[in-house]
Order: C-alpha cells, then structure tokens, then sequence
C-alpha cells in the first residue's frame, strides 16, 4: 500500500518546518501558502465572523508561528501545531481581557435579535442557518463549542487553553448545544 496524500503532505510540512526553524525563509512562505486559507477560517469562526479582526489574527498567528517555528519537535503534524497556536494567539486576548462571560450575562446576549437578511423578502419564514445561530451564541460558549465541537478539542485542552476549569468547559458546551437545539428546530 502507498502512502496517504495527507500522509505525505504532514511529511511535507515537518520537512519545511524544520528548514524554516533554520532560517529559511522560502521554507516558510511554502507552509504560509499551504495553511493561510485554514488559518483565516479558523479565526473567522473564533471571532463570530469578523473578518477584519480574523485577518489581524491570522497575521499575528503566522508571525507567532515564524517566531516559535524552532519550537515545533515534529511530534504532531505542523498543521495541528499552526492550529493550536492559532487558537491561543486568537483566545490570548479573551485570557488577558478575562472576557469570558458567566450564564447569567449569556442569558442577556442570547436574547439579542440575530442580523436581518440583506433583502427583506427573505426575512420571512426564514429558518436560522447555522452560521447566524452560532454568531448569537455568548462569547464563551460559542468559543468552546468550535473547539469541541468543530475543532475536536478536548475539554481539558479547552481548559487550558481558555484559562477555566473543565467543568465550565463542558457546562459551556451544554449551553451552547441547547440554544442551537432550540433556535435550528
């Protein structure tokens, strides 16, 4: 049997990785234009859609990733790395800020109306597509549902990561769950 595409792509990438840790700069640019499209997606989704704030991040993950490239031992593949730093070059600020929110503030932003359609006409009988559901969510909980969820992220990964006990992880997970439960039905 041969080898799996993604099987030689991460194999790929440790080898540039390992050039780009010693200096090579062409190394680099190769695994920025191989991982910038999941990178911005991934930010995209942590920052509820804002696309100018996900570009902002997505740079800063980058120049944190050619910082810290030496760091990476090849233990995991490098878009598993790039995807953890990622996140906490995007979370830092939530940590630094200590803006995770508590369920009694969710239950006030949950009950803000979701963005109206672009034309009126298609207001009505509308159902919430997943992304405005998600953009409704507080802050906390949507966080944790794209890394569980989406991301495949453990709670206690969550945890540390966001700075909260993983119980608070799972409890934002249920919240999170139980809205979309009810806005999508």
């Amino acid at each position: 049997m041969g080898e799996r595409p993604a099987q030689r792509d991460g194999e790929a990438d440790t080898a540039l990785a390992r050039r780009a840790a010693a200096g090579d700069a062409r190394a680099f640019e190769t695994l920025y234009r191989r991982h910038v499209d999941r990178v911005y997606g991934l930010c995209v989704r942590l920052v509820d859609g804002d696309r100018a704030k996900a570009e902002q991040y997505a740079q800063d993950a980058f120049v944190r990733a050619w910082e810290k490239i030496g760091s990476f031992r090849g233990e995991s593949q490098f878009s598993t790395w790039l995807h953890r730093l990622t996140v906490n070059v995007v979370l830092g600020e939530y940590r630094l800020l200590k803006r995770w929110v508590t369920f009694d503030d969710a239950v006030g932003d949950a009950e803000v109306e979701p963005a109206m359609a672009e034309h009126p006409q298609q207001r009505a009988g509308d159902r919430l597509d997943l992304e405005r559901a998600l953009a409704r969510l507080p802050k906390a909980a949507r966080t944790v549902l794209i890394l569980h969820d989406i991301e495949g992220y453990r709670h206690d990964e969550i945890a540390a990561i966001g700075g909260i006990a993983v119980g608070t992880s799972k409890a934002h997970l249920h919240r999170a769950r139980k809205l979309l439960k009810e806005w999508l039905t």
